[in-house]
């Protein structure tokens, strides 16, 4: 029986310099989706059918489907502290690990902006909606991760549609230049760098634009999308081997590129303060991995703040939010209900299908065997002699069917268990089937989630029928 597991970590379970070294780019995802699905010989248990990687700059997820979800996320972990050089002990104190409906509630709260250092921030929506595309176009999704990424960005929009929690529309982009007029007052005519031309990018020269700062964008792999950020915002575009010397103009360096590494570092920067004379610098790096080198703080005249120095602005923010969280939850919850009722029809349907097959090949094998029997018998009477075959076939069948599909839970789980082994259905059931919903007690749920009560929406039909 195949399970959902979610296993990972985000600004709630861990610090920066942890979450930049599993800050993965989309083609090291997929190779590590790869990796994770490869077959090992005698580890069959350990087997992951599908697996999607969604990485942020607060976060970096697996969305898993295995057999065994305790050997499956044994593997994953070893094979994530291997990729980031991470001790499997460190890295396990900073993730979550829930199952299936609480894997699946996580996901739909990290859609919607529930889970976000900014709350509501819209951006999200996108970053998941990609990650799945990018898994699913690599041939690493299946059934289950299909319907649980498509249910996951409808639960988003309904939440931005129906609530108010995204009105305003903030980011940490526009947190960071909320920071930066905090520190410096009136940003109209300061200079400014952005790092960078993604979408990140984008929204910091639009906040910047309503402050009515001048914006320069360095950048080289995407010079042609910042120089259309810059026409619409007023900024122009320079590449990177002219850095250093807006740097000695500049007042405030803005930066969030996809850069596995530092793209200004301590010795360099430290020329540039001599040619600046003592005037000072803001630097503001929402990159994961950090574009600008820790140590630049600690140099005279530069003020250097990363995306967890965000906390304090983000957190206000957060409370003016705060009244719409009823309502989002409220549809997220709903939401996961219905995904909780296709997920109990498809751990019940091939194991349906595979009873009436088996029992149209019993039918099929029957009649033939007693072909020869009926010399007298007309076409007509041998086809109402394998429809009535057919007929109590069906009829025998007909009472299973309907109390396997009126079991819920662990009861469902067990009988479905059962019923495979009396009728020797195993290994005849297709691999698009998926287990049980009741998340385990010794699963670690994501830091600042509901626990195991928030399931009661869920639990209570359970009970109503019958668990």
């Amino acid at each position: 029986m195949n399970e959902l597991l979610a296993l990972g970590i985000s600004y709630k379970t861990a610090p920066l310099a942890l979450r930049e070294r599993l800050a993965f780019t989309d083609e090291r995802a997929l190779q590590l989706a790869a990796r994770l699905r490869e077959r090992l010989e005698g580890e069959a248990e350990a087997a992951i059918e599908e697996a999607v990687i969604l990485c942020t700059c607060n976060r970096s997820e697996l969305y898993l489907v295995c057999a065994d979800p305790v050997r499956a996320e044994a593997r994953a972990l070893s094979l994530l502290a291997e990729a980031s050089q991470i001790r499997p002990t460190e890295l396990a104190e900073a993730t979550y690990s829930p199952r299936n409906c609480d894997a699946a509630r996580h996901l739909f709260r990290v859609t919607a902006g529930l889970e976000s250092m900014v709350l509501g921030e819209a951006e999200i929506q996108g970053q998941v909606r990609r990650a799945y595309e990018r898994a699913h176009a690599a041939e690493h999704t299946g059934p289950l991760t299909d319907r649980l990424f498509t249910a996951a960005i409808a639960a988003g929009r309904l939440v931005r549609a129906r609530t108010e929690i995204g009105a305003s529309h903030l980011s940490v982009p526009a947190i960071a230049v909320e920071l930066a007029s905090q520190l410096l007052g009136d940003l109209e005519d300061r200079s400014v760098v952005i790092l960078g031309a993604g979408e990140m990018s984008e929204l910091t020269a639009q906040a910047l634009a309503r402050q009515g700062a001048g914006t320069v964008f360095v950048a080289n792999r995407h010079a042609r999308r910042a120089r259309a950020i810059a026409e619409r915002f007023g900024g122009s575009v320079v590449n990177l081997e002219r850095l250093p010397e807006q740097l000695v103009e500049a007042d405030i360096v803005l930066s969030s590129t996809a850069s596995p590494h530092c793209i200004v570092g301590a010795e360099e920067l430290a020329l540039v303060m001599e040619r600046r004379r003592e005037r000072p610098l803001l630097m503001i790096d929402i990159a994961v991995p950090r574009d600008i080198e820790p140590g630049c703080g600690e140099l005279p005249g530069v003020s250097l703040y990363d995306i967890d120095d965000l906390k304090g602005a983000v957190d206000e923010s957060r409370a003016a939010r705060a009244a719409e969280l009823p309502k989002a939850e409220a549809i997220i919850e709903a939401e996961l209900r219905r995904f909780a009722r296709w997920l109990g029809e498809a751990d019940i349907l091939p194991t349906v299908a595979a009873l009436r097959a088996q029992a149209a090949e019993i039918v099929a094998a029957v009649v033939a065997e007693n072909a020869g029997r009926f010399e007298s018998a007309s076409e007509q009477d041998l086809r109402r002699v394998q429809a009535m075959a057919e007929a109590i076939a069906g009829r025998l069948l007909h009472a299973p069917t309907k109390t396997l599909r009126s079991l819920s839970g662990a009861r469902r789980h067990a009988t479905l268990a059962l019923v495979r082994e009396l009728f020797g259905l195993e290994g005849e059931e297709p691999s698009a089937r998926v287990g049980a919903l009741a998340p385990r007690a010794h699963t670690k749920q994501p830091e600042g989630t509901q626990q195991s009560g928030a399931l009661a929406p869920v639990y209570s039909l359970r009970e109503r029928r019958g668990r």
